[in-house]
């Protein structure tokens, strides 16, 4: 992304949006609306009482792509734009978002959130966890003052996010393709969030039916990419420039799709020599990893693998589909970074 300190747009959307910055009065509406729902988001998580005051502002004013709210107030302006309810709607999704981030760092004991120590590293499980349902039980209050249609809407998303979760803890059940199982969660967990934003922004923008589930599918389809992106990038990831440890996953013992595909080469490549090297590198990954020499050996040997490339390869068909389902819709500068916006959450290098 370029970035230019006389054009605050550039600096703030996530890589992807440039092409907004082409129209001037697009752009100035962007981030006017941006602006709102940040003010919004902040304003709603604000309380008298100073332990929640500061509980549930915390992963907030630690930054954020705010890709949600985003999403949301470019697909209000396929239809008729933006006003009260799609910023409304915009911060919902954050704060969404944000209460499942409280969530899940306790739930994976993860001890760095946007650069800053967890919630649940500062004030402990149990003040995390309720502030992730506080979080929750606001943005739910918000959402119903906007009517029945989005009040389904958020229920139906934080429904899926649930279940996403839960089926992701408890792990394929007996008989079940790991690799579905896998997409099914995080289709739930990434996409359906993605998808509601997307939803909820043609629903208050005054889109047609149609539009709105082309937009719905475009959410999901991106929000699978991204996360699938994730998963590569968790191996490949330079970390001078990302500050992440490359191979969390691997060192955690979590099924990304990297590690799913070696398992489906070991069992079914071609030749047995593939199959006999994709279990030498199982068995990098099932061994020891406590000890850094043997984590950067696994990711050295998952990434010259050919399921490092096959991986970029699925992300990549993801994001494909993304841009396919908006195919219809006019041409416009919201759908031209529309679809950028799909290329570069599998373009990104962290």
């Amino acid at each position: 992304m370029t970035e230019s300190a006389a054009d605050p747009l550039t600096t703030k959307l996530p890589a992807g949006f440039d092409v907004l910055a082409e129209d001037l009065a697009l752009a100035n509406e962007v981030s006017e609306a941006l602006t709102q729902v940040e003010a919004d988001l902040l304003g709603s998580l604000t309380s008298a009482d100073e332990l929640v005051n500061a509980s549930a502002r915390y992963l907030a004013q630690a930054g954020g792509k705010r890709v949600r709210p985003l999403l949301t107030v470019l697909t209000s302006m396929i239809g008729e734009g933006v006003d009260d309810r799609v910023r409304r709607a915009a911060a919902v999704m954050e704060m969404t978002h944000l209460a499942t981030l409280y969530h899940d760092d306790v739930m994976d004991s993860a001890p760095v959130r946007r650069g800053a120590p967890a919630a649940h590293q500062v004030w402990g499980n149990s003040v995390a966890i309720l502030t992730g349902d506080l979080i929750l039980a606001r943005a739910s209050r918000l959402m119903s003052e906007l009517g029945v249609e989005a009040s389904k809407i958020q229920a139906q998303t934080f429904e899926r996010l649930v279940m996403g979760q839960l089926h992701e803890t408890v792990g394929p059940q007996e008989g079940e393709d790991a690799y579905a199982h896998y997409l099914r969660v995080i289709g739930d967990k990434t996409g359906s969030l993605v998808a509601a934003a997307s939803r909820l922004g043609a629903h208050f923008g005054g889109c047609s039916e149609e539009t709105i589930a082309m937009l719905e599918e475009y959410g999901e389809a991106v929000g699978v990419a991204f996360q699938l992106a994730d998963d590569v990038i968790d191996l490949t990831a330079d970390p001078e420039s990302s500050g992440k440890t490359p191979g969390t996953d691997l060192r955690e013992g979590v099924s990304t799709l990297p590690v799913l595909m070696l398992r489906q080469h070991a069992q079914s490549a071609e030749s047995e020599q593939d199959q006999q090297e994709a279990a030498r590198v199982l068995a990098l990954i099932d061994g020891d990893l406590s000890s850094d020499a043997a984590l950067a050996e696994a990711v050295v040997a998952v990434v010259a693998h050919p399921v490092t490339e096959e991986s970029w390869q699925v992300a990549h068909s993801w994001a494909d589909k993304a841009k396919a389902a908006i195919t219809e819709l006019p041409q416009s500068t919201v759908k031209s970074a529309l679809l950028a916006f799909a290329d570069a959450v599998v373009e990104r290098e962290g």
